[in-house]
């Protein structure tokens, strides 16, 4: 797989620097440093600003990687990459004018139980942090576009939870207050956003030409589908904790979030891979290069599901004795955890899938079964929440991830006549499910942090030996061997 199985190495690195940082954050600093209701107001200022920020960047990100191999003289790609820059103003000019007009308005709408006033104090802090994640992406895009993707990954993954780590032990150190550590949180987002922006622009410096952009009315179009369309994935993981926030005390969501962080480990790889997934899809796609497009949608699928699965395995067969190593009441996270890991197996399992269809003429119907889903889920999440609280809300999330999935799975198929699975696939997954019948209902005697450590490497072991000696993929047998090899 050439540059994807280079980049998509080194981006899975960084992402899982990123996400250990993220689990001692997560699990231990913000549980023991910040009060139960200022970390649920972390969880749900972050969540509603990622939920916002594909409207603040007009989906430019998603554009600027559909279109940028189209241009092919010094002119039009300037003009386009002028475009590109300037095109998030026009939302995020009226957006930032409307929250100052009707920020009263806005702060108790999103209110409901008394407990949660604070969150209108924080609402500027949202809007700043989303106009910081629309333009870090952007520049992601651009250097994306250029086929570098690890720099950015890596400021995407780690820098922001290493800003978080120091602000958490400043706050602990009393060197700060709560209120300088949520200004501080907005700090380093808008940091993040600079540095990317210096280190896009020394790959390429676009040169700014006002000039008629070419296939105008087909980009424009495309954005503006695309600030729906492309932000699918983000309203699926993050509309919940906006609307746990309306529906229960703002306390529960810090339970949420560190269920939903330990799930998310699952889609690091995947996270990971994506960055050069996109282009190069888009590539073979302007290219009507459709056997590559095949070649590298099993490919991707097949390694995510053996990489991701094997995450998998660690979480579901470790869960009972992690939440042994927190606070009591984090507890009532289990089963979110349980079911929104196998959501997110399901991701990435249809590896390029999101790649193709983002970069394809069917864009549309991306957004049309993103849309419905959307409200699907809003609905599911108002019935199930007053009823099961955050167990509610993973259920939500589950069902919905689940029917987007299965129509995107059937849409590739019924319009490039191509799939994800081979046989390798059946075998991988019944593989998986028979580790889990034999291991989930045992754990050895001893303190959780060794049980955790043992069951680990046993199952690692017996994972790579199988995986290995069945072949189940060409890239991870031969990264196995050059392992090997080196020792």
């Amino acid at each position: 797989m050439g540059i994807v199985a280079t980049q998509s190495l080194k981006n899975v690195i960084s992402t899982y620097i990123g996400f250990f940082i993220g689990a001692i954050n997560t699990l231990f600093l913000y549980t023991n440093f910040l009060s139960d209701d200022y970390y649920g107001m972390v969880g749900y200022m972050l969540s509603l600003a990622y939920v916002i920020m594909p409207v603040m960047a007009f989906g430019v990100h998603n554009t600027l990687v559909k279109f940028y191999s189209t241009f092919k003289t010094r002119v039009s790609l300037n003009s386009f990459s002028t475009l590109m820059l300037f095109l998030p103003l026009t939302l995020i000019i009226p957006t930032v004018l409307a929250i100052y007009f009707g920020h009263q308005t806005i702060g108790a709408f999103l209110t409901s139980e008394n407990e949660n006033y604070i969150i209108k104090d924080y609402l500027w802090h949202t809007i700043i942090i989303a106009v910081a994640l629309a333009y870090f992406e952007v520049f992601f895009a651009w250097a994306k576009v250029h086929m570098q993707t690890v720099f950015g990954n890596f400021m995407k993954e780690v820098f922001h939870r290493v800003g978080a780590m120091v602000l958490l032990l400043l706050l602990y150190l009393k060197t700060i207050d709560v209120e300088c550590f949520m200004l501080g949180l907005v700090v380093v987002y808008v940091l993040r956003m600079l540095i990317m922006k210096v280190y896009a622009f020394s790959i390429k410096l676009p040169v700014i030409t006002f000039k008629k952009v070419n296939n105008l009315s087909a980009i424009l179009k495309y954005s503006i589908l695309i600030i729906i369309a492309g932000s699918i994935a983000t309203i699926l993981l993050d509309v919940d904790k906006v609307m746990l926030g309306y529906y229960i005390p703002i306390k529960e969501i810090a339970y949420y979030n560190v269920a939903i962080f330990i799930a998310a480990v699952i889609a690091v790889p995947q996270r990971a891979m994506h960055q050069i997934l996109m282009p190069l899809s888009a590539k073979y796609l302007n290219e009507k290069d459709f056997v590559a497009l095949d070649d590298l949608y099993k490919k991707s699928a097949l390694n995510l599901f053996i990489i991701g699965g094997f995450i998998f395995l660690l979480i579901i067969l470790n869960i009972n004795e992690l939440y042994f190593l927190i606070p009591e009441e984090f507890n009532g996270g289990l089963f979110v955890v349980l079911i929104i890991s196998t959501a997110k197996l399901y991701d990435a399992v249809l590896g390029s899938n999101n790649a193709i269809l983002f970069n394809s003429d069917y864009y549309r119907m991306v957004l049309f079964f993103g849309v419905i889903l959307v409200l699907i889920m809003i609905v599911l999440n108002m019935v199930f929440i007053p009823l099961y609280g955050i167990n509610g809300a993973a259920l939500a999330t589950f069902l919905a991830i689940f029917m987007y999935n299965t129509l995107k799975l059937f849409f590739v198929y019924r319009k490039f006549k191509i799939l994800p699975f081979n046989k390798n696939s059946f075998r991988i997954g019944v593989f998986i499910l028979t580790l889990i019948l034999l291991f989930y209902f045992w754990d050895f005697s001893f303190h959780p942090i060794i049980n955790i450590g043992l069951k680990s490497i046993l199952l690692s072991i017996i994972y790579a030996f199988v995986i290995y000696k069945f072949k189940f993929s060409e890239d991870v047998s031969l990264l196995i061997d050059k392992m090997i090899k080196r020792k």
